[in-house]
């Protein structure tokens, strides 16, 4: 099979691909658009498009495109793609195994399809609070990422929920921008580095809310406060925020990814080596679904896109090297 200039608007199944990208975010929509850029004949599977940025508020730290709300920017981002008649198939992958010299692709619903390589990029799923509220203002004050909303809370009250280093981090940083922080942990003492947690104390416009849950949160069309129980005490009060920022974890599909056989760090995510290569040859992985001894773990949409380019740069490699054929620079 050689690589073509012209891609198919459609797929049908059973159809062999040089490569098939599993997920829709940004670092997906990332390797489909550099794939196709390298004229791979290539496939994206995801359940939907443009992953957790449909549930973004404003998004301030996408180089080059400020201010701008994360499901518009989830559009763009398929935009972009589409323009090169890439075919989507919206479907569940079930399992990826190796048929010979190819890879198999079964879709939950839309049989299955053949690749010669694979890009995994399904992200990862915020743990969420499980409040009343939550859902219903997410994106109107409710977030998951500190180093991303922190600053449009400048010189408003928040509340930062967590007790581990990225909760003490994501209190710190929001410190810097908002009037005041309240850090929110259920226990009475912190899981989180002791420095953070000396900085956390120290820090004038930071309090402490300790042996304390978030049972709701409240507003009309944004976040206004949040419903407080000690659960020590027992005592509940209402405290007036403009956000929430959740920073209790995030987990990877990783009972999904260890059925492919993909080598898991400790936390569940992809062991990825450089160039996004895992552990399988012809299966690459970008985004936040990978970690792993090589990788720094910065979740952000800038670093899922530069990952979901380098993917496709390897996974390019890689087909041209099954073809007999060498890489060419092609920038």
């Amino acid at each position: 099979m050689g690589l073509r200039l012209r891609l198919p608007a459609k797929a049908a199944p059973g159809e062999l691909f040089d490569v098939i990208v599993v997920g829709g975010g940004p670092a997906g929509l990332s390797a489909v658009l550099y794939a196709a850029r390298f004229f791979l004949k290539v496939l994206l599977v995801a359940e939907s498009i443009g992953g957790t940025l449909n549930e973004a508020g404003i998004i301030d730290d996408y180089i080059g495109i400020p201010d701008i709300p994360g499901p518009e920017l989830a559009k763009k981002f398929e935009s972009h793609v589409m323009k090169y008649r890439v075919p989507v198939v919206i479907d569940r992958v079930v399992a990826i195994r190796r048929t010979g010299k190819d890879f198999e692709v079964v879709l939950q619903n839309s049989g299955s399809y053949r690749s010669t390589s694979v890009i995994i990029s399904v992200g990862s799923l915020r743990r969420n609070l499980g409040v009343p509220g939550e859902d219903r203002l997410k994106g109107r004050g409710v977030t998951y990422c500190a180093p991303c909303d922190a600053p449009m809370f400048k010189d408003k009250e928040v509340a930062v929920v967590g007790g581990g280093n990225a909760a003490l981090q994501g209190a710190l940083l929001t410190a810097s921008y908002a009037s005041k922080v309240y850090l929110v942990h259920r226990r009475d003492s912190f899981r989180a580095f002791p420095a953070y947690v000396e900085l956390v104390k120290k820090n004038p416009k930071i309090e402490l809310l300790l042996n304390s849950v978030v049972t709701e949160i409240g507003g009309t069309d944004r976040v206004e406060w949040i419903r407080i129980r000690n659960v020590v005490s027992g005592e509940v009060r209402d405290v007036s925020v403009s956000g929430v920022i959740v920073e209790i974890g995030s987990e990877p599909p990783r009972d999904f990814l260890r059925s492919i056989g993909l080598e898991l760090d400790e936390y569940g995510y992809i062991v990825v080596w450089p160039g996004q290569k895992t552990n399988i040859e012809g299966i690459f992985a970008a985004g936040d679904c990978t970690g792993g001894p090589h990788k720094k773990k910065f979740d952000q949409i800038v670093t899922a896109v530069a990952e979901g380019a380098v993917a496709a740069y390897s996974a390019y490699e890689y087909v041209i090297s099954k073809q007999g054929r060498e890489a060419q620079q092609i920038w």
